[in-house]
Parts: structure tokens; C-alpha cells; sequence
């Protein structure tokens, strides 16, 4: 879970969180991420850290945006 006291800045916690759990099959391929609000919630982090951390993983290529459908793992 997020570390808030970490010296590891929470969207990068929040990146390695949702890295992990699309490498180990949780989050399948061609399949969309839970909502931003979803995982501000699930987190307890702002929706612009979850949306940092989204960019970060779509400069990674582990998630692809659909304008209007939302953001989907890669395929």
C-alpha cells in the first residue's frame, strides 16, 4: 500500500503498485484500469496523482489511453 511518510514520492509508489499488478496478470491486456476516482478512493491519494501515475505508465507503454472509453492496459 502507499507509504505516505516514505521518502519515495506517493505517485511513484502508486506506479509501482499498478506495474506490479499489471505484470502479474491482475490487470489483463486489452482490459481498462479501474477509474481514476476508483483508485484515488482505493489508495487514498489525490485523482492528480492518479492520473501522474497513469502517465507515467502510458510513457512506459504499459497502458494505452482511448480518448472518450478511458485508460486500458496495453495489449
Amino acid at each position: 500500500m502507499i507509504d505516505k511518510l516514505s521518502a519515495t514520492p506517493v505517485y511513484l509508489q502508486l506506479v509501482a503498485i499498478l506495474r506490479k499488478r499489471i505484470e502479474s496478470g491482475e490487470l489483463q491486456p486489452d482490459r481498462p484500469l479501474p477509474s481514476e476516482p476508483y483508485l484515488a478512493a482505493e489508495y487514498g491519494v489525490a485523482r492528480g496523482t492518479v492520473r501522474h501515475a497513469i502517465a507515467i505508465l502510458r510513457d512506459e507503454g504499459l497502458v494505452v489511453t482511448v480518448p472518450g472509453r478511458g485508460n486500458f492496459v496495453a495489449g
